[in-house]
Order: C-alpha cells, then structure tokens, then sequence
C-alpha cells in the first residue's frame, strides 16, 4: 500500500500515481484555502500533457472558490493536450458539480482507481 505524503498545506496533498499527479484536497475548501492551493494546481497543470487528477474525497466544504479552481485547471489542462480527471463522493459536493454544469464537462469519479483506470479524457472540450 502507497502511503500518502505529508500535506504539502493544510489543504493540499500532492502525490504522483501511476503517471499522474494527483491533488488531494482536505478539509474545507473556501477563499483562504483556493489562494493557498492555486499556485500548487497551476504547477501541476502548466506541463504540457499533463495528466492530473483532483482528489476531493477527503474534502469536508467546498465552495465557488472550489469551483473556481476545478475551471482554471480544466482550461488549463486542455489548452496544453493533457487529461484531467475528478475524484468526488460527497453528496453535497456532487449536487454543487451537477447544478453548475461543471459534473457534465468534469465527471466525477467514485474513487482514485476509477479515475486512473480511465483511459479517454475525462475533461470534456473547451
């Protein structure tokens, strides 16, 4: 079993997995915690190709700064030929995803497995 490093912040965790990188978000996710977590998904969505995976199941909040977020690294991904997938369980969460549109162009997946067993893009288009 791969144990996950320290947290990079107190929201942020950031591993490699089978060829991705992969962005845990923990706890609540909300202005002060997206301005210490932006520069940390700019890195890791700035490569060229880059395959990323956002994590929210261990996140507890999630708000319009968390939207924010999940958009910019979307774009970001898709303007440089990457894929992007999304890690989401709460219900919450889910119902925000689903009633903003962004569930239709970012679907979550159930767990990190599902994520990374997937083959296409799961980032939509621009």
């Amino acid at each position: 079993m791969q144990q996950s490093p320290a947290p990079l912040t107190r929201h942020l965790r950031v591993r490699t997995d089978r060829g991705h990188t992969v962005l845990e978000f923990l706890g609540e996710i909300d202005i002060a915690a997206a301005a210490e977590i932006l520069p940390h998904v700019d890195a890791a969505t700035a490569p060229l190709g880059a395959r990323v995976v956002l994590d929210l199941t261990r996140v507890e909040f999630f708000d319009c700064s968390g939207l924010r977020l999940l958009a910019r690294a979307r774009v970001r991904v898709l303007e440089r030929g990457g894929r992007l997938h999304l890690v989401c369980v709460h219900p919450l969460t889910l119902r925000v995803l689903r009633v903003t549109g962004l569930a239709r162009l970012l679907p979550p997946q159930p767990s990190l497995e599902a994520a990374l067993g997937r083959r296409e893009a799961a980032s939509g288009s621009l």
